[in-house]
């Protein structure tokens, strides 16, 4: 059988944030926990929210564009491009 994608849980620090979800993505949550649980070991659904976030996040190339384009211009002294819309957006209200 595949392994998940989400793999072994790495140690890692935390910070709380609270969530509202839709009944059904809980239940698949919990099935998927389920699953992980028994292919690796013994997890509550909410410990695995955070990495299935960091692996959608990571997976994401639209974001790694982006993200990769806003430090190349970081690197080059321009600020990033939600920086500059912000700027002229503040210079139309006070104006």
């Amino acid at each position: 059988m595949p392994d998940l994608k989400l793999g072994r849980l790495p140690k890692v620090g935390v910070v709380r944030m609270t969530i509202i979800l839709p009944e059904p993505l809980k239940e698949e949550l919990d099935q998927y926990a389920a699953e992980h649980s028994r292919l690796y070991e013994p997890v509550d659904t909410a410990a695995l929210i955070p990495h299935m976030l960091e692996v959608f996040v990571r997976s994401d190339r639209g974001w790694r564009s982006r993200k990769a384009k806003a430090g190349r211009a970081r690197q080059r002294g321009a600020p990033p491009a939600s920086d500059t819309a912000r700027s002229g957006a503040e210079d139309d209200r006070s104006a």
